[in-house]
């Protein structure tokens, strides 16, 4: 390519260049953005908290003396009744030890007679019968006790459940207190949840009615738990590593669906009062930071950060940085600048919320 060729090139280019940016900047002239205002409603969502599930009762089954179980009445799973008897201890020692203890309050109630006999005859003293009468009442607490032991032999259900996992095999020995399985009562379970400190002190001062207190829950396979529940306490203080405090919710589990140890997600309605409302649409992130593009009264725009106080689909809920009557661009941010000059159109707050 010679010299004259080149330059020729040379100046197309530049004038292909100027034309492009002629074109982009009458773009931007000419181009309307669309402008809004946030708008100021009573709304409400719903707000998700891990939760650990517990049974309304959920117990150890211990022994309670030592010895050989001679026999395991049920099995892992099964619904049990209360009373109902669960395991099996060799009775045979405790029983001897009964009829041992019953044998020597026969014998102290004849000693105690005739200790009350010669009292009376003056043969011996007060002191004398006394002592009698006393080894009388230590032999019944010994029965009374060895009684008690034969009745350990027999491990009941102190309530109505679940057997879980069976410990130990028919005539393994055991020691006092050995563990032998555990005992649900699932009719009701437990939904324990922590909240942090400004979520708890909403509650409390919105809770004025009892339709506050409903909640929902989520099982582990994305399902609703098909009854509602209800908060019924929240725990005495807060945790200072967290910062929260755990509440407590009941929910009603009569097909036994739900297990001592699952897990879940409550879901609890939070209302909120004349919040300050705006589409996420109209927002961009920078460091972090959430902005929207504020138009002055000379259409000039400046961008300015905002706080989120709340997530609501496709809307934010503000909590500082913007007020009701700043006007802001709505759609086509991705090409603005601060200072830019825009030619605006005005939609309603109302309008825009539902804009998409």
């Amino acid at each position: 390519m010679n010299k004259l060729n080149f330059l020729f090139v040379l100046v197309a280019v530049s004038l292909m260049g100027t034309a492009c940016s002629s074109k982009k900047e009458t773009k931007k002239e000419n181009g309307k953005y669309i402008t809004t205002t946030a708008l100021r409603i009573d709304t409400s969502f719903t707000k998700e908290y891990v939760a650990e599930i517990q049974s309304f009762q959920n117990i150890e089954i211990r022994a309670k003396v030592k010895g050989f179980i001679e026999s395991i009445n049920v099995d892992e799973g099964q619904h049990v009744n209360g009373g109902q008897i669960l395991f099996t201890i060799r009775p045979k020692e405790y029983e001897a030890e009964l009829i041992k203890a019953k044998a020597e309050v026969k014998k102290s109630e004849v000693d105690a007679q005739n200790a009350k006999t010669l009292s009376d005859k003056n043969i011996i003293s007060k002191s004398e019968l006394a002592l009698a009468l006393a080894k009388l009442e230590q032999a019944k607490a010994d029965e009374s006790l060895a009684a008690l032991y034969v009745s350990y032999t027999k491990v009941n259900a102190p309530f109505e459940g679940i057997i879980d996992r069976l410990k130990l095999k028919q005539g393994s020995l055991i020691d006092e207190g050995t563990l032998l399985t555990t005992l649900s009562n699932n009719k009701n379970v437990y939904a324990y949840f922590n909240v942090s400190e400004n979520e708890y002190l909403d509650f409390k001062s919105k809770n004025s009615k009892d339709k506050n207190n409903i909640v929902s829950l989520m099982l582990a396979n994305g399902q609703a738990h098909k009854f509602k529940g209800k908060i019924e306490t929240i725990q005495g203080e807060f945790d200072k590593n967290t910062g929260s405090i755990a509440f407590r919710a009941i929910f009603p589990n009569p097909d036994g669906l739900l297990k001592h140890g699952e897990t879940g997600r409550v879901q609890m309605k939070v209302d909120l009062k004349q919040a300050l409302i705006i589409p996420q649409k109209a927002t961009f992130e920078l460091q972090d930071k959430v902005y929207v593009y504020v138009v002055d009264k000379n259409n000039v725009i400046k961008s300015r950060n905002i706080k989120i106080k709340q997530r609501l689909n496709n809307l934010f809920v503000i909590e500082s940085g913007l007020l009701e009557n700043d006007v802001f661009i709505l759609e086509g941010i991705q090409s603005l600048k601060d200072d830019d000059k825009v030619e605006t159109t005005l939609v309603p707050a109302s309008a825009s919320v539902s804009i998409k």
